[in-house]
């Protein structure tokens, strides 16, 4: 079963995201961020994390993304989408390129998801509830994970949307969409 579980900033996605598989004693988890050691913000968050999952998960650091979602052993959570498409536009420099110029990137990853038969849950931000961005990458990227996450949200059996710590399915297994 793959789950989506979408959410914005500090809604408690990636939480309620670890507790989908918290009966798992052996999970992989998938982490995208790439630590910055000179942000102390960052390496805050990144512990935060870290302290909330059990000793027993087995953490993933990943260049390829869809080689990773396509294992098929113990479950796999991947926190977070957002951070992991940041890392994908700066490696491929295109912050000032067009719209889809990482489509390829993005259509592996979708096609690694929809052929996943283990348990999959996949976290990412909804960025598309706020202000238009003022600079050609904040809208860039607002309009890349947009798009992702309703390619992705078309695969899934599973949409979930947490606001303020909430969970609200969008999507249950067994209903049709699209």
């Amino acid at each position: 079963m793959r789950t989506l579980v979408i959410g914005g900033a500090r809604s408690g996605k990636s939480a309620y995201a670890e507790s989908l598989l918290g009966e798992h004693a052996s999970v992989r988890y998938v982490a995208t961020a790439r630590p910055d050691p000179t942000d102390a913000d960052f390496q805050c968050r990144i512990a935060a994390h870290r302290a909330r999952r059990p000793a027993s998960w087995r953490v993933v650091e990943t260049d390829d993304l869809a080689a990773d979602v396509r294992f098929d052993g113990a479950p796999t959570l991947v926190d977070d989408l957002g951070t992991w498409l940041t890392g994908v536009l700066d490696d491929a420099d295109a912050w000032e390129k067009p719209r889809g110029s990482v489509c390829a990137t993005l259509d592996g990853l979708v096609r690694a998801v929809d052929e996943c038969s283990g348990r999959l849950v996949l976290v990412t931000p909804e960025v598309g509830q706020g202000i238009i961005p003022a600079t050609a990458s904040g809208r860039l990227f607002r309009d890349e994970i947009g798009l992702l996450n309703q390619r992705l949200a078309g695969v899934c059996d599973e949409v979930v949307l947490v606001v303020a710590g909430l969970p609200l399915a969008l999507k249950s297994k067994g209903a049709r969409w699209r």
